[in-house]
């Protein structure tokens, strides 16, 4: 049995018109807001690359980061179930995207480089297998269409 769980009372709203709108292809700004009812404002902008500001986030960062995010919640829920006792979780995600000749482009794979901290306690072999588990039920990596790598690296704390 399938359920859904819906996503709405979030806007995108673009705040690039730099007098002239899209006048012509360097007439405009990129910068535009992402705001969610309650949430905090998320400065959002293009890939400097294509004239975005490279002090806002942009799309590709984004998604990198929601399945960064996911794999790790995931892998959280997973220790806690397992009895590996998790102190500190960080990753340094990294995402390669190919530009096509005809100006479009798509992700070529995504790489997770988790580094999980556990306590002496906890057994690290399983720890280290865990994320395997993880793009079986995260929903972001299920959801796209490139491979999801992952490289992790475990410390006993």
């Amino acid at each position: 049995m399938s359920r859904q769980h819906r996503y709405d009372n979030l806007a995108v709203r673009w705040i690039g018109n730099a007098g002239t709108g899209t006048s012509s292809y360097r007439a405009y700004g990129r910068d535009h807001d992402i705001t969610g009812r309650g949430l905090p404002l998320i400065p959002g902008s293009a890939d400097p690359v294509f004239r975005g500001d490279p002090a806002r986030w942009n799309p590709e960062q984004l998604q990198i980061i929601a399945l960064s995010q996911c794999h790790m919640l995931w892998y959280l829920h997973f220790a806690a179930e397992s009895g590996v006792i998790v102190t500190a979780y960080e990753d340094k995600p990294a995402g390669v995207m190919a530009i096509d000749a005809d100006g479009g482009g798509h992700f070529e794979k995504v790489t997770l480089r988790p580094r999980v901290t556990i306590t002496s306690g906890s057994d690290a072999r399983l720890a280290a297998q865990l994320h395997a588990k993880v793009p079986a039920v995260c929903f972001i990596a299920r959801s796209v269409n490139f491979p999801v790598e992952h490289e992790p690296e475990i410390v006993v704390g």
